[in-house]
């Protein structure tokens, strides 16, 4: 089965703007001297999407420069209509700066600046148009850069700060871009010279961060008599011998360049960092916890230093150390464009926490000072040879690795292997330096305790470039690294485009920060989980993120006793702990055992034990009489409804899809009407009821500019859910029309749900198991049985070489990454209460999630499973997905399970994914034979843009 199998049957089904020109295929012989440039030349005759042409036109200079004007004026002039660098509105990234509704969606449908000048007054909107003039300046500086990559981040990073562009940032683009571009350096300093000068003296108040009295007065002393960056940090790191480490406050403060504070008698007042204190709870010691808490709660705190010292080595606190890591670095999918450690690059499909040029230049600078002949660390200091005669090939992995930081499956910290540490430290620590008790062995029991491949970096996978070569574009991450404003979120962009924009795969958001202090972002009109400010471990506030910028209308959480035990086989095991009984995820909460409701062979059964056995709950026959409950899913059997609490007038018989909500109609009002809202709850029925309809006024305007397209039952498209509404049509699915989905071709969802039209089960968030009706329960126990499902009805797999994953309940298997998820129902009933009594939805946990997939050649479906447990899909958009895109979406699934199992604030903070126990993860590999191909991306991406992306974007049909 694959989820893409009806869309694409053929391309002259569907809504293709062809180009009444292709591109000339000779004017690649223009680019054959440089490789990358000629596979994206050739992959331009292949396009047929206009907005993926656009935006592959946008990202085409960095593969082949724009020196090269034989190829640009050979593909401009085949292409007429499209330019290379089209009138980019520059402006479009500063429009949420407009203070008025109408300047922002005049800026929004602009396509230059001269377009807004009517609606937005410059007297008026000045952060408007002074962020237009920064963009337009950065677009004109930057431009000079070309093909050299480092030369444009670093470029760009000078326009991107809303502050003053600090030393080390312009001295960074000179080091860069003088040999690339005399015009560059040129362009920048007219603009920072519009900034006032600093002197190193402006820097003075940093060495009073310094923790020794010798370094803070040398310190001093070399601020007032030196004058340039390099004899300055020269300087710094002889008299006070210490790295340039960001958490290093000395060198925080000075290569931040912030500003000192002003003189105030008074204290700062308290700043606070939620996504922070949120791991406080995690310590195990009382001292970690009350650094944590303080260095969380208190602005411009000193107590860092020393939790540095005490806890970030600490074995017994990984996992308050790797919570504080995912709120500062979030893991994400891809590397490229490093120019020192070049062999982490060209890995779309491995997770990192730093892949950015700062980290690619600060394990430059640690090889450096490594050359010294001592690795200085907060609590030792390792005295090592000449580490550019010894192993130097090792060490400058050792660097990279802990500078761009791999993200390992299993453990979220960012630590080489065991056997690493002690080869390196063995054949290159000087051992006549060593103290007392020091030992290879010893040193790495310290710093890198584990050899487990999924807990460590091994160094040998980056001890030389990535065996993928230069794979084009084949999973792109258009949010790394991160192309928005700061108090913008990054996010796939699955809802397409107007005709008249150009379409770019992500879209910037607003978003609020969690707390004063902190950088942790999360989208608007979001509720979000934060711990209760002066109240004990367990006590959380739900807030809501405003239109201000800030997390308001914050209500308490009951608090939860985290002290209390389970006793499971005779054994405690703490809050938050999760483990098996027999087959079954258990999870402790508050002194209560969850398990899933699983069922389970003992392996002392009997052979009648094991024929009789089929897999569903409380033994029920496999039979398919489907009955649909109140909580809106639909279930095999009354046996298993009944299994899962339901009482008989808690269901009836057929399924939910084809009972009618509006029949007889529930709305009272003669001015509403009633539409259908089909959707499964998570919550208490009883208490919180799962209407499957709403009563809808018909509206008296509609926003037609905003963007999220729908189809009705007449196969008419609609811009938004309100105009089909005010022009009284009924909804069919979400997305784009579809040919192919305008004759009824039943299929089977996940779910056990029978959808007219792949489109329809698609608009639901459910990926799909097999061509006709339903007509069978499949696998759900992970001990085989008799499901009943006929195996000659499922497609072929996607790709050749996969080893594939099988949904609970599904017949079918597919090449995707799964989690099953164990969930508090008491937490989403308290969620609930707290929103005005509004039952807590699937889909509500699918929009959530879906935010949370980088890869826009990857996406999220979902359903609850006839045992209770969330199943999540990360499945490939493509009909036929190369390998690599296979990895990429298994990946994604193994970044969320991991982020459950931790709790980490990254996804946690979201409520009601905070209700989240413990998660499963089953993954697609690809076999050896079926290696990661150079291929051009297939044309089915564009459909990402034009259905599959839209498809559920708005959840509240």
């Amino acid at each position: 089965m694959y989820v893409c199998f009806e869309i694409i049957i053929f391309l002259q089904v569907l809504n293709f703007n062809y180009f009444a020109h292709a591109q000339d295929p000779a004017c690649c012989q223009h680019a054959a001297e440089l490789s990358q440039c000629r596979e994206g030349c050739d992959q331009l005759a292949t396009i047929r999407s206009e907005s993926r042409l656009k935006h592959f036109l946008q990202r085409l200079p960095s593969y082949c420069p724009e020196s090269m004007n034989e190829l640009w004026t050979c593909i401009n002039s085949s292409l007429p209509g499209t330019s290379r660098k089209p009138e980019g509105w520059v402006g479009l990234g500063c429009c949420e700066l407009a203070i008025s509704p109408e300047c922002r969606r005049e800026c929004k449908q602009a396509s230059s600046k001269n377009d807004i000048t009517k609606v937005c007054k410059k007297d008026t909107e000045k952060p408007l148009y002074k962020c237009i003039t920064k963009n337009e300046m950065g677009s004109l500086c930057c431009s000079y850069a070309g093909r050299h990559t480092n030369c444009r981040e670093y470029c760009q990073a000078i326009f991107r700060t809303d502050a003053s562009p600090s030393t080390s940032q312009i001295k960074a683009v000179e080091d860069y871009c003088q040999t690339v571009s005399p015009q560059l350096i040129s362009c920048v300093n007219n603009y920072t010279k519009s900034y006032p000068n600093k002197t190193p003296i402006d820097s003075l108040y940093c060495c009073d961060r310094a923790e020794e009295a010798h370094c803070q007065s040398s310190c001093k002393h070399i601020l007032r008599t030196m004058t340039t960056e390099h004899e300055i940090m020269e300087g710094l790191i002889k008299e006070c011998g210490s790295q340039p480490l960001p958490q290093d406050p000395l060198w925080q403060c000075f290569l931040g360049n912030a500003n000192p504070p002003p003189p105030d008698p008074e204290p700062h007042p308290q700043k606070i960092d939620w996504a922070k204190l949120h791991c406080c709870s995690k310590a195990n010691t009382s001292d970690c916890r009350g650094m944590c808490q303080e260095i969380s709660t208190n602005w411009g705190t000193q107590t860092w230093q020393e939790f540095d010292q005490v806890c970030e080595y600490n074995p017994v606190e990984t996992d308050l150390i790797t919570c504080l890591a995912d709120v500062r670095e979030p893991c994400q999918l891809g590397c490229n464009d490093l120019a020192y450690c070049t062999n982490f690059n060209n890995r779309p499909t491995e997770l990192f926490r730093s892949c950015n040029v700062q980290s690619d230049q600060g394990a430059m600078n640690d090889i450096k000072l490594w050359s010294n002949g001592t690795i200085k660390m907060p609590f030792m200091n390792i005295p090592v040879l000449d580490i550019r005669k010894c192993r130097p090939d090792m060490w400058k992995a050792v660097a990279c690795a802990l500078q761009i930081k791999p993200c390992c499956s299993k453990s979220r910290g960012s630590i080489i292997c065991r056997s690493d540490c002690v080869d390196i430290l063995t054949q290159c620590g000087d051992r006549k330096r060593f103290g007392d008790g020091q030992s290879p062995e010893r040193i790495c029991d310290l710093l890198s305790p584990s050899d487990d491949p999924e807990r460590c970096i091994p160094l040998e996978r980056y001890l030389k470039p990535s065996s993928l070569g230069n794979v084009f574009e084949e999973v792109i991450h258009p949010c790394n690294p991160n192309p928005c404003p700061s108090n913008h979120l990054c996010e796939v962009n699955r809802k397409g485009c107007h005709a008249t924009q150009d379409c770019l795969p992500y879209l910037c958001v607003q978003g609020c920060k969690l707390g004063e202090a902190s950088e942790f972002l999360v989208h608007m009109d979001t509720r979000i989980q934060v711990p209760a400010q002066n109240a004990g471990v367990g006590c959380y506030d739900v807030c809501t993120c405003g239109p201000s910028g800030r997390l308001e209308n914050c209500a308490s959480m009951p608090c939860i006793d985290t002290g209390k035990k389970c006793i499971v086989g005779g054994h405690k095991k703490g809050h938050g702990t999760s483990f098996r009984v027999d087959c079954h995820p258990c999870s402790c909460y508050a002194g209560e055992t969850i398990c899933s409701t699983r069922q389970c062979l003992s392996t002392d059964s009997s052979d009648e034990d094991r024929r009789r056995f089929t897999g569903l709950p409380c033994g029920c026959p496999n039979n398919f009489l489907p009955v649909c409950a109140r909580n809106g899913r639909t279930y095999p059997t009354a046996c298993v409804a009944r299994c899962m609490g339901f009482n008989d007038s808690h269901f009836h018989f057929g399924t939910c899809r084809n009972s009618n909500p509006c029949s007889p109609n529930p709305c009272t009002s003669r001015d509403k009407r009633c539409v259908p809202r089909k959707r499964v709850c998570l919550t208490d029925t009883a208490e919180f009821p799962c209407q499957q309809f709403e009563c809808v006024s018909r509206p008296p305007s509609c926003d037609k500019n905003q963007l999220d397209p729908v189809c009705d039952t007449d196969s008419t498209e609609h811009p938004n859910l309100c105009v089909l509404y005010q022009r009284g049509k009924t909804l069919a699915y979400m997305g784009h029309c579809q040919d192919a989905c305008r004759k009824s071709q039943e299929v089977c969802g996940h779910n056990g749900e029978t959808y007219s039209t792949i489109c329809e089960a698609y608009s639901d968030r459910v990926a799909v198991d097999y061509h006709h009706p339903c007509y069978a329960v499949g696998v759900v126990s992970e001990y085989p049985s008799d499901s009943g499902c006929n195996p000659k009805h499922c497609p072929p797999l996607s790709t050749k070489g996969c080893t594939p994953v099988t949904p609970p309940g599904a017949c079918c298997p597919l090449c995707a990454g799964m989690l099953q998820i164990l969930w508090n129902k008491q937490q989403m009933n308290a969620f609930a209460k707290l929103n005005r009594n509004q039952p807590v939805t699937l889909h509500d946990i699918l929009r959530i999630l879906r935010l949370h997939v980088s890869v826009p050649q990857c996406d999220i479906f979902g359903y609850l499973s006839i045992d209770s447990e969330i199943v999540i899909l990360v499945v490939p958009v493509d009909q036929k997905p190369t390998p690599l895109q296979i990895q990429a979406c298994s990946k994604e699934a193994e970044k969320i399970d991991s982020l459950i199992n931790y709790g980490s604030p990254t996804l946690v903070s979201h409520v009601p994914l905070s209700a989240f126990l413990t998660s499963e993860v089953k993954v697609s590999t690809i076999s050896s034979s079926a290696q990661p191909s150079a291929t051009p991306l297939p044309l089915c991406l564009s459909l990402l843009l034009l259905f599959l992306t839209s498809a559920g974007a708005s959840w509240g049909h």
